[in-house]
């Protein structure tokens, strides 16, 4: 009988129906439960096989006292228990608390875990686990009971916070059903949910001060010190204080709760409480601060918004003192006029974000919510003129850097420049930034480069039409120098200023970004009345930007992107500081080889002083080798360590361009002018430049300045001329030629046209080196005129193709091959010299390309139209050497055949004119021509009958149009024998 009833019993577990108990006489009986409870344990001990445990407890469930038989059972088999209660909670349901069969599992496991306590987190971790009987979890934190002490965070809030603002969403979302469904129904003290929120009221009541109450005091009450009792917080319960707020914000937040009222006045009481000046104060007034914003609702009577209002108040008043005495650099005061400044400027989604940021959750806030708080705040507590004024007397971030969390001033008065409330109200706030960008180290905070941006658009951007002066002040020349004084960039220097590098490339950043917004807002500065000033020439020509551009370049992670957009502006706004090449010499000087050798001096500190320097190039003649071993000890240095000998290097480079100075020497002080330029390369620039000047400037004294080099880069090329035919001096890239693109005009564009000249001119050989039989550069390329049989090569230069001028011939060519390929337009533009048609007939040949055949179709019609404005003397040195040219431009583009021909007979007719008015006998030139020009192929098949032979007397007369006449008709057959071979 017992044995079936025990299978009736067994068989329950496996139905798939609804919960149900079955009634049975020897289960319910007391008389019979010791003998069943004997029997069963006895049964499952025999017959482990037939009656599994698991399914033995499952089926417990159905009978009444079934969690008292399992207890027993399990005692008798005490390594079951594990196996035991993960298999009634696998077996269990989501949510324990909406079924009878929930609330029984649920209680029968949590006898088991009060017979067995030490198991009982990990069996609450099971639950967390498998996401079932959420009540259950909730009833193991509730039955226990640690050994910490009172301060500590009771382990229901460690708990409970922990699903609901973990990681794993599928627990949160479990767990939040579970708060969602018990609220549902109505109110049971058995309920396991509302156990939990009477232990957390219970908890939230016992740190509440003893003195809290609806009660509002009055004015004198308010201004009583805190130590009278009123509202203190104690410090051990501030911790635990902002735990339960987290908590209640994430069980309205996230699961839904509906406080009761007498919650809600609790929660109103704590918020509003004054804890002591910590960082944990700190801490739990912003949180408390967030959740009156999250849940406004909590304020619904007259009287909790007095003591809101109240509260707020106090904050405003107490702000300052917490932040000193509890040494943090972010406190809620910046919170308040955050939040202030995002209520007048109507942003309440950013307010929404910004609680959510602090709370540390995400929270589903309806903007209109916040209606009530934003009537509050504009029109009781913060006004905007309150706003601004309040903000500029914030003391600024000492040290700050990202390693600083939290809202800090700085964000406020970033939202407040936004907004224009500083130009609006007329309140100054130059200073402020400019100490708060003085107080700021690396790693860089991410809210510094947007403050001055913005700042920068408050300068040159009015607040209103209606107001066009309302604008702020720019930061002053002198603070500016104040930041860069004693900084000469060398290792040594750095400790004699007193700002750090970070400020120093922020002001930097500064300066370039407002003068590229100068630039960019040209058209709406002019209509201003009280126009912004541009920063002074002096005052750039003092700051180091090339050092400081190296210093950010070694510090780019900790300055997360100032070093890109300083490159990006240095770009604009001094574009010859970007030049590729430097760039790559940099990578020589600063790479990792001229490093190992710097690693070859035993002290930090030069042994050789500038005097010693000095002195060494006063006796360059007369003791090379002291000069010598000078400069490679000076080779040796950092470029930041050279800085103190430019002035002695640069003043005496005029003594190396004279006779008998060593290629070496040329050589190492090239390669020290090149480390230099790589840290001050502007004033580098202008103290070669003073130094290099021809003799006749430098006994007037005249000095050049940065500022002159800016307007007429050509003074660098108007230097002593031994400086650019002097091969060691010769290659150093002191020519600012490259232009902004965006900004590129006539002027500019006609200096490097006149740049491109001089260079070229400098290829021309002196009288000395014509003497020594050096060969120029133009006749090194210019194609030999066939003109008679009489023509005889030229011998080979006595100096070879290692002449010093060659060596700067092709130093030359290289710097043009670079500027035509960047900028094709600059062979347009020396179009008026005889050496542009010659080289554009090579490139067409080079390139015969759409753009070389419109280039040459210019250079035919230039020519003829300086045919008809040039003098005579003038027109023999103009198409001498240009003629041959055009037998190139026919072999590159056939199609300017017929334009070249009627140009050559155009020439002719003008020479053979010139010559018959002297009655001088020529032949039938223009007849010639004239055939020439309609029949060319028939004229080739008789090409040695029609052109007769010219005598070297003929070909050396010193008629120049007779000469002219006699190159266009070789011209003329060049041009038709080419045709021929091209076919």
């Amino acid at each position: 009988m017992c044995e079936m009833d025990w299978s009736h019993y067994f068989m329950v577990s496996d139905s798939n129906g609804e919960f149900f108990l079955k009634s049975s006489e020897l289960f319910e009986s007391p008389v019979y439960l010791e003998e069943v409870a004997d029997v069963l344990c006895i049964l499952q001990a025999e017959l482990p096989s037939l009656l599994p445990i698991v399914d033995v407890a499952e089926a417990l469930l159905h009978v009444r006292s079934g969690d008292w038989f399992l207890c027993l059972l399990v005692a008798n088999v005490p390594d079951s228990f594990n196996e035991v209660c993960r298999g009634l909670i696998k077996n269990g349901e989501r949510q324990d608390e909406e079924s009878m069969g929930g609330r029984r599992r649920t209680e029968a496991l949590r006898q088991l875990c009060q017979m067995n306590p030490s198991q009982a987190l990990n069996i609450r971790a099971m639950v967390v686990e498998e996401c079932h009987l959420p009540g259950l979890g909730v009833a193991l934190t509730l039955d226990y009971k640690p050994d910490a002490g009172d301060d500590a965070v009771s382990p229901l809030v460690s708990f409970v916070s922990g699903l609901l603002l973990g990681t794993n969403s599928k627990v949160r979302t479990w767990f939040g059903m579970f708060i969602r469904n018990g609220q549902q129904r109505k109110r049971e003290s058995s309920s396991v949910l509302w156990q939990m929120r009477r232990q957390l009221l219970l908890e939230l009541v016992a740190i509440l001060p003893r003195s809290r109450s609806t009660h509002v005091p009055n004015d004198s009450e308010s201004d009583a010190d805190s130590s009278s009792g009123y509202s203190g917080l104690r410090e051990e319960h501030v911790v635990k204080a902002s735990a339960l707020l987290r908590l209640y914000c994430a069980l309205m937040g996230i699961a839904g709760l509906r406080p009761t009222d007498e919650e809600a006045e609790q929660l109103l009481q704590l918020m509003t409480s004054r804890p002591p000046a910590t960082p944990a104060g700190v801490r739990f007034v912003s949180l408390s601060f967030c959740k009156l914003l999250a849940f406004p609702t909590l304020v619904s009577t007259p009287e909790q918004e007095q003591l809101m209002v109240m509260w707020l108040s106090w904050m405003i008043k107490e702000e300052e003192y917490f932040e000193s005495a509890a040494g943090v650099s972010a406190s809620f005061g910046e919170m308040l006029l955050l939040v202030a400044m995002y209520f007048h400027s109507n942003q309440l989604s950013a307010i929404i974000e910004l609680v959510c940021s602090t709370l540390g959750m995400k929270i589903a806030i309806k903007p209109s919510s916040l209606s009530k708080m934003k009537t509050i705040f504009t029109q009781e507590i913060f006004t905007e003129q309150v706003v601004t004024a309040h903000a500029v007397r914030v003391a600024v971030t000492n040290n700050l850097s990202a390693n600083i969390s939290g809202f800090l001033p700085i964000h406020c008065i970033y939202q407040l420049l936004r907004s224009r409330a500083f130009t609006k109200h007329k309140v100054s706030i130059k200073d402020w930034i400019f100490r708060q960008l003085c107080e700021t180290t690396t790693p860089l905070h991410t809210q510094l480069l947007p403050l001055i941006d913005v700042y920068i658009n408050s300068i040159l951007t009015p607040a209103s039409k209606a107001n066009p002066e309302a604008t702020n002040q720019p930061v002053t020349e002198q603070e500016i120098l104040n930041v860069f004084q004693g900084l000469t960039g060398g290792d040594s220097g750095r400790g004699r200023t007193a700002y750090s590098i970070t400020t120093q490339l922020l002001i930097l950043y500064y300066i370039l970004s407002y003068e590229e917004a100068l630039l960019v807002n040209t058209k709406a500065l002019a209509l201003m009345q009280r126009k912004p000033k541009s920063y002074s020439a002096t005052l750039m020509d003092q700051i180091p930007i090339k050092y400081l551009i190296r210093q950010a370049q070694g510090l780019q992670q900790e300055l997360g992107g100032l070093h890109s957009a300083l490159l990006r502006l240095l770009a604009t706004n001094y574009p010859h500081l970007c030049m590729v090449e430097d760039w790559i010499s940099e990578e020589e000087i600063t790479g990792s080889l001229p490093l190992l050798r710097r690693m070859l001096l035993t002290t930090a500190t030069c042994k050789y002083s500038q005097d010693q320097l000095q002195d060494a190039f006063q006796a360059t003649h007369s003791n090379s080798p002291r000069l010598m071993q000078i400069l490679e000890h000076l080779n040796l240095l950092s470029p930041s360590d050279l800085i103190p000998y430019a002035e002695a290097l640069t003043s005496n480079m005029g003594l190396l361009l004279g006779a008998g100075v060593s290629r070496r020497v040329l050589q190492t002080v090239n390669k020290l002018w090149m480390t230099l330029n790589t840290v001050m390369p502007r004033r580098l620039w202008v103290m070669t430049v003073n130094a290099l000047q021809p003799s006749a400037k430098l006994t007037r004294q005249h000095r050049y300045t940065q500022n002159d080099l800016m307007i007429d880069p050509l003074i660098v090329l108007r230097c002593d001329r031994r400086t650019i035919s002097n091969l060691g001096l010769a290659g150093q890239p002191d020519t600012p030629e490259v232009t902004r693109e965006e900004l590129k005009n006539a002027l500019l564009a006609a200096q490097d046209s006149a740049a491109v000249q001089i260079l070229l001119e400098v290829c021309l050989p002196t009288g000395e080196e014509q003497g020594g039989g050096a060969a120029s550069l133009l006749k090194s390329i210019q194609p030999e005129a066939r003109i008679g049989s009489g023509h005889t090569e030229g011998a080979e230069p006595e100096a070879g193709l290692l002449s010093d001028l060659r060596e700067v011939q092709c130093l030359i060519c290289c710097l043009l091959h670079q500027m035509f390929i960047a900028d094709p337009n600059i062979a347009k533009l020396v179009h008026f010299q005889i050496f542009a048609i010659q080289l554009l007939s090579h490139l067409c040949i080079q390139y015969a390309l759409p753009k070389s055949l419109s280039v040459a179709r210019l250079a035919i019609s230039v020519m003829g139209t300086l045919l008809t404005v040039l003098t005579q003397a003038k027109r023999f040195s103009f198409f001498m050497p240009t003629l041959p040219c055009l037998v190139a431009f026919c072999q590159a583009f056939p199609p300017l055949y017929d334009d070249v021909a009627a140009l050559l007979v155009q020439v002719g007719q003008v020479c053979a004119s010139d010559v018959a008015t002297k009655a001088r006998d020529i032949d039938p030139l223009i007849t010639r021509l004239q055939y020439l020009k309609e029949r060319p192929k028939k004229a080739a098949g008789s090409l040695k009958v029609v052109i007769p032979q010219r005598t070297g007397e003929e070909l050396g007369c010193s008629d120049p149009d007779v000469q002219l006449c006699y190159c266009i008709e070789a011209t003329f057959m060049d041009i038709i024998g080419t045709g021929l071979r091209g076919t």
